[in-house]
């Protein structure tokens, strides 16, 4: 998209979930403004920074014995920290101690909260990634010095912060962790589940991340409920796994995922972002005449979303998984939702799909071995010579 604001439908018929807790409702407005249906499913639940007896700990360990080098990792962290020392009557005393250190901010709204604080930070990168941090701090030498890392939250095997600890530490330092933001998986995980299901399926056409964190607990559900191959297949294949930076993507990164995310890390970025991406990825195929595009939960059919039944859905994306080539009764019986074993069940699910289609000629009968898409001539040329290049 390029210049003003949303035109309204350029995400009409596209599904979009997301996984945020925070600011989850500004960016589900921009995705709904550009015509998404949305699925929120919140990844992490935030542990309330005042009632968490370990941040006080280390903040009055701090405040005792401050830091040489204090690393703000998050605006959010930072922010949260300073409120709950506030809150605990300890505000001044850690000022003055992180006053007396020198202080690095991984990007700019970690800035940003550092000034709001009356502090200064020493340094920033312009990649907004700890492994420029601390590529730089090991380049200057850290042995025996005492380093506060504010960490994004809790701690997976998903996520790069025990790494970027854990090497401080074997230059030397003495690291102390600031678990501020520290986040659990949500109460009631269903939501999450379902949409795990959902990218499984093929149910969603994107998942929106926000937080490494929340990539974490995703990852770490469906690999707690078996979802976690059938997950990854679906985000390497045709779900769009959209990032808000390359901090948040690299949970996914690391497991060779492909990520998309904007130029700016910024929600109404990422909104854009996806905006683009979506409509440029959309497969679009000639059959019968009609120009179809299957997406996460409808098809549209020359310009027209058409809502069909979770039946309806699973045919309709078995068959344009190979455009133009027979699926046999037996592989789209196994499609079906509700395990039938009926075969007269997919003569009538492709009866209610044309007709729900409104373009019956799109879904062909052959006779004795299954069904297709019939796609024009034309098509069936173009498919051929794109799959041969």
């Amino acid at each position: 998209m390029t210049g003003g604001g949303p035109r309204g439908d350029e995400l009409r018929g596209f599904t979009v979930g997301i996984t945020a807790s925070r600011r989850a409702d500004e960016l589900a407005m921009l995705l709904t403004r550009r015509g998404a249906e949305v699925v929120h499913a919140p990844a992490i639940r935030i542990i309330p920074l005042a009632d968490d007896t370990e941040l006080a700990r280390v903040t009055d360990r701090l405040i005792v014995d401050p830091p040489d080098v204090t690393i703000a990792t998050t605006g959010i962290g930072f922010r949260g920290w300073m409120g709950a020392a506030e809150g605990w009557g300890r505000a001044d005393q850690l000022l003055t101690a992180l006053h007396a250190s020198r202080i690095l901010a991984r990007g700019p709204k970690a800035t940003g909260a550092i000034r709001a604080a009356g502090l200064r930070e020493q340094w920033s990168p312009d990649s907004e990634s700890s492994g420029e941090v601390l590529d730089r701090l090991r380049a200057e030498g850290v042995a025996g010095r005492r380093i506060a890392v504010q960490l994004h939250g809790a701690t997976t095997e998903w996520e790069p912060a025990p790494d970027f600890c854990a090497a401080l530490r074997d230059a030397g330092a003495d690291v102390i962790a600031v678990p501020v933001y520290r986040w659990t998986p949500p109460d009631d995980c269903a939501a999450l589940d379902r949409l795990i299901e959902s990218v499984g399926c093929g149910g969603l056409d994107a998942v929106s991340f926000t937080s490494a964190p929340a990539v974490a607990s995703v990852l770490g559900r469906a690999k707690d409920i078996g979802a976690l191959e059938t997950l990854l297949r679906a985000l390497d294949g045709r779900v769009l796994a959209a990032c808000v930076g390359p901090v948040t993507a690299a949970p996914l990164t690391a497991l060779g995922v492909p990520t998309t995310a904007p130029a700016r890390s910024r929600l109404g970025s990422l909104a854009r972002h996806i905006a683009d991406e979506l409509p440029r990825r959309a497969a679009r195929v000639q059959a019968g005449g009609h120009e179809l595009s299957v997406r996460g939960n409808c098809v549209v059919v020359d310009g027209e979303v058409k809502v069909l039944s979770p039946a309806g859905m699973a045919l309709v994306r078995r068959l344009a998984e190979r455009p133009g080539m027979v699926v046999s009764r037996a592989d789209l019986l196994a499609a079906l939702p509700g395990g039938s074993d009926d075969p007269h069940a997919v003569e009538t699910a492709i009866a209610r799909l044309r007709n729900h289609l409104g373009a019956p000629g799109t879904v062909q009968t052959v006779v004795k071995r299954g069904y297709r898409l019939a796609l024009d001539p034309a098509e069936y040329d173009r498919l051929l010579e794109a799959s041969r290049s």
